[in-house]
């Protein structure tokens, strides 16, 4: 059993990777008693109490837009999950924890608290984009620029890289979950049907479209009409999908449009020669690579499984320090934070 960890501890989920495998992949998501605050489900077993709950529990996202919104239940949640992972197999691991990009030290040193307070012993952040292109194994030490993007679910992060580090960044505070919030608002003044997030979910990954779809493909769905207060089921397609969710893509690509302009041009061109990254479990929705192509004039580069893309990375960066040498945090524990 290795005792080098990658954990990222995204908005919609937390993924453990190790031994070049993931070891762990559940919903950062927690249902906690409303009275006492204690833990009652974690991970898919919370996730399946969304929209479900009695008055006496409250289903919580400890991690909201890439931040950890409630340190205790990040940190019970992520106890659980190492413990689900490894049990008592691991002792004291090397962990490399993620986050978005452009964050301050404060927020690095909140992650490190809570990576360390569920088991490990010598963690270290980084940031996501950093994490990615090294999992990705782009030569982005020498002075040749990079653009990577990394559509999640709370965030997309933007960012330039070249000489190591980060050149320009932003971590756009719009991403795969507010396609969700999208379908559910259109839902109700279309249908007058209340949906629930689980069913948001289910439609965007059965007919989710950012790119108008040769041929319209058609998801069946559950609600509640807002009227009669009664169970319905009733049909959505991918054409309707593409038209709610479509501006909002667009406002991603212009997020990275933004991000290239702050950009040096010698950079600029760069990564016109070599295209954009594309990771993320966002990325993963119909037409999001065609769409930034045609909008950004760029080659967008696909990789398989993208959601893992960061977590691999964090793991690869353990074991290959050496690409962190121009980081001004290169590999700095929590006990570094904490003296400065």
């Amino acid at each position: 059993m290795s005792n080098a960890i990658g954990i990222d501890l995204g908005s919609s989920k937390t993924v453990i990777f190790s031994d070049s495998k993931v070891v762990l992949e559940q919903p950062s998501l927690v249902t906690v008693d409303s009275e006492t605050y204690e833990p009652v489900y974690f991970g898919e077993q919370a996730k399946q109490t969304l929209g479900r709950t009695p008055d006496t529990l409250t289903c919580i996202r400890p991690i909201e837009r890439g931040l950890i919104a409630d340190y205790d239940i990040a940190q019970a949640m992520l106890k659980r999950y190492m413990m689900d992972a490894f049990g008592n197999k691991v002792l004291r691991p090397r962990v490399m924890a993620t986050l978005p990009t452009g964050l301050t030290e404060l927020q690095h040193h909140s992650v490190s608290n809570v990576v360390m307070a569920s088991g490990g012993r010598d963690v270290t952040v980084m940031e996501a984009p950093l994490a990615i292109a090294g999992g990705l194994d782009l030569d982005y030490e020498e002075p040749n620029g990079h653009l990577i993007v990394d559509v999640g679910a709370g965030t997309t992060d933007i960012a330039v890289l070249s000489l190591g580090g980060i050149v320009t960044c932003d971590s756009y505070k719009t991403a795969s979950l507010d396609f969700d919030e999208q379908i559910i608002n259109f839902v109700r003044r279309k249908r007058n049907i209340a949906l629930g997030a689980l069913s948001a979910e289910h439609i965007k990954q059965q007919v989710g479209s950012v790119y108008q779809r040769p041929v319209s493909l058609t998801a069946i769905a559950k609600g509640r009409h807002l009227y009669t207060g009664l169970p319905v089921s009733f049909e959505i397609t991918s054409d309707e999908i593409y038209g709610v969710i479509h501006e909002t893509a667009l406002n991603i690509a212009n997020a990275i449009r933004k991000v290239i302009e702050r950009t040096e041009p010698d950079l600029v061109a760069d990564i016109k020669e070599h295209g954009l990254y594309l990771v993320g479990g966002g990325s993963k929705i119909y037409g999001m690579d065609t769409l930034l192509a045609e909008y950004l004039g760029l080659k967008v580069h696909t990789v398989p499984d993208p959601e893992y893309a960061v977590v691999k990375g964090a793991a690869a960066a353990l074991s290959e320090p050496g690409r962190l040498k121009n980081i001004n945090y290169q590999l700095r524990s929590i006990r570094e934070l904490e003296i400065h």
